[in-house]
């Protein structure tokens, strides 16, 4: 007999209100974006920030930051310190709201902070949340005063101290130390060093006339920052490793209670390379101020092209994906912080309007005067251009010449492929093998249900610089792309992608890494979002087999392989193992290739993973574009590191 289903209950006793910073804990991921690693690097940036402001505002000139090497994250400043005086309608001092109340703090008014990239006053109070333990300094009045807080609950009220427990040094301002909660952040409460320290850098090229300055304990690592070019310099930086078409364009004007800073410089590449920052935060994601920035480009630039080309411009109108070629800029607004519209918390993307339609007028105003008054340059960047939109016009028309009956078909996908019999893209590999070779040896090693091999003859095409009409006309690179499914260009189409795990598997020599660098670059240049969301791998074949007797063992590297040798030597096998150098993949049978590289239960698989889209950008374009000095001044630096096979 079946049971009838109780009655749910829903009344007003069903309602919970969450007190204090209870919500934050429950959903962490609402506030600071993701409880992985970047979200411990978030709470660092939210309390870094707040230092921030206060020299936005004028009144801080150092901003130290340590990382402790007990994990304790600690951030000092000179500025005005927190207030520490109570608040009449709470009776508690200003300092414990704002470090336990959601939506408290000085930038809801315009006169504590004009410029902030805080808005919804979360940003300390939310670390503090989700800290196991966080201390907090002020000195304010010649005075000094601490707090403690546990998992965001006081410990006592705020008092009046002698002495600094975290080593606060400056005569005013406010100091942080703060543990992250591994209750919380499960996987690490540890930051991304290399992260940190571009986004500190990427700071001090915004701030003119601060000191920013890291110290590392755990590992002795001492930096400091301090540019006084602002984002000039931080455009020169970002072209480092390419040839300037022309001196870098700035412009700078104040609208109203908002100010726009914009720097432009064309180089020799074919890639685009553009942030845009808010008050120092970088929207990674864009926004308004970006939009209005590329209308008003294109616009200015298609003005131009008529006024110079008139009845003899038989082109297309230019495009803003004619106009991103080579284009390397930044958009820099700062604005009230009460006006601030960020779409969610992590600030990722603006959403003034208003802001739009100034960046665009701004820039469009500046350009059009900017372009009559510098007709060479001018002519610079539209030749640029115009080479740009023959480029994408011819490489639309092999794109679809190519790509005509659609890569999912059976039919046109390429004969070398050896594909899988699993349809779920989810659960398919595809592995690039270098030679037909070892490829052959993969076809006959693989598991071919979920396992996808598409043999590469040779180094394939330096894409560095290649227009994608030139990239289709390449067979192993077109081949690539058909079997992968998800179209390339424009019109690419990121949900037709056949294979979640894409594996470079080449030689462990000097011509397998050329080949994996060449791969590389084309991923990284042509189909970034492969990279972006996890799919590119790269297979760690074995150096050596290592047997004594029945016993056999595979090392990785030669340090791996000394100890392999040292420990199958005992007294009851006192001679010397047996030592197989595999100089490449077909020297291995099908058997080795899995049981050593392709089986999921021993393999090693490297992700391929972006931490530093600037630095990969200079590191990419510096080895494979066409400038040789700071090729030649890499080799010459790194060459005692190289490992050759000779």
């Amino acid at each position: 007999m079946t049971k009838k289903p109780q009655k749910s209950s829903y009344s007003a006793e069903s309602i919970i209100v969450l007190e204090g910073l209870e919500p934050v804990r429950k959903r962490p991921a609402m506030y600071i974006g993701t409880t992985s690693q970047p979200g411990v690097n978030h709470c660092l940036n939210e309390i870094i920030d707040n230092s921030i402001d206060e020299a936005l505002a004028g009144f801080c000139r150092n901003i130290e930051v340590r990382l402790e090497d007990n994990d304790y994250l600690t951030v000092f400043d000179d500025g005005r310190g927190i207030p520490i005086e109570n608040l009449p309608k709470y009776k508690t001092s200003a300092l414990e709201i704002v470090m336990t109340k959601l939506h408290a703090g000085g930038k809801f008014t315009v006169g504590a902070y004009k410029v902030s990239g805080g808005l919804h006053g979360v940003g300390a109070s939310v670390v503090n949340a989700l800290s196991e333990h966080f201390i907090i300094e002020v000195k304010r009045n010649c005075k000094l005063y601490r707090q403690e807080y546990k998992r965001g609950v006081p410990l006592y009220k705020v008092k009046s101290v002698s002495s600094s427990m975290i080593g606060f040094k400056y005569a005013k301002g406010t100091a942080v130390s703060f543990l992250p909660d591994k209750e919380v952040f499960k996987e690490t409460i540890e930051i991304s060093y290399s992260i940190f320290k571009k986004q500190i850098k990427e700071r001090a090229y915004l701030i003119n006339n601060v000191y920013f300055k890291i110290f590392n304990k755990k590992t002795s690592d001492k930096l400091a920052y301090f540019f006084d070019g602002g984002i000039i310099s931080l455009l020169r930086d970002l072209n480092r490793g390419k040839r300037p078409l022309h001196s870098p364009i700035y412009i700078k004007k104040q609208a109203d209670d908002k100010e726009v800073e914009v720097a432009i410089q064309y180089n020799d590449s074919i890639n685009e390379n553009v942030h845009s920052f808010v008050n120092v935060i970088n929207t990674v994601e864009g926004g308004t101020h970006l939009t209005g920035f590329r209308t008003a480009l294109t616009k200015a630039i298609n003005n131009y092209a008529k006024k110079e080309l008139g009845e003899k411009n038989g082109e297309e109108t230019l495009t803003g994906d004619d106009v991103k070629e080579g284009l390397t800029a930044i958009v820099y607004v700062k604005m009230p912080a009460t006006n601030l519209q960020f779409e969610g918390q992590t600030k990722a993307k603006l959403g003034n309007s208003e802001v739009q339609t100034i960046v665009q007028a701004t820039v469009f105003e500046y350009l059009e005067t900017y372009f009559e008054e510098n007709p060479k340059d001018a002519k610079e960047i539209l030749g640029k251009i115009y080479l740009a939109q023959k480029a994408r016009l011819a490489a639309k028309a092999a794109k679809e010449a190519v790509l005509r009956k659609g890569a999912l078909e059976g039919a046109s996908l390429p004969g070398k492929l050896a594909d899988c019999q699993e349809k779920n893209p989810a659960l398919s590999e595809l592995f690039m093998v270098e030679g037909n070779s070892a490829g052959g040896t993969a076809k006959q090693g693989r598991d071919r249900k979920f396992q996808a091999i598409l043999p590469l003859r040779g180094k394939v095409l330096n894409t560095e610089r290649a227009y994608l009409d030139k990239v289709l006309s390449f067979k192993e690179l077109r081949d690539l792309v058909v079997a992968l499914g998800m179209g390339i260009g424009e019109n690419i189409d990121y949900s037709r992608l056949r294979y979640h795990k894409i594996v470079i598997m080449t030689d462990a020599d000097v011509d397998g890494e050329h080949i994996r660098t060449l791969l590389l670059t084309f991923f990284y240049r042509h189909l970034p979002d492969v990279i972006n969301k996890g799919h590119l791998y790269i297979a760690q074949p074995p150096l050596y087999k290592v047997q004594s007797g029945k016993k056999i063992a595979y090392a990785y590297s030669d340090e791996e392989k000394d100890k392999l040798v040292v420990s199958l030597i005992t007294p009851k096998t006192p001679n010397t193992p047996n030592i197989q150098h595999y100089k490449g993949l077909g020297e291995m049978n099908p058997d080795q290739l899995w049981e050593t590289t392709m089986n999921p239960i021993n393999r090693v698989l490297k992700q391929v993973i972006i931490n530093d889209a600037q630095e990969a950008d200079y590191v990419f374009s510096m080895l494979m574009g066409e400038e040789v000095p700071p090729r030649k001044k890499f080799i010459v630096t790194h060459a005692k590191m190289a490992n050759l096979d000779l």
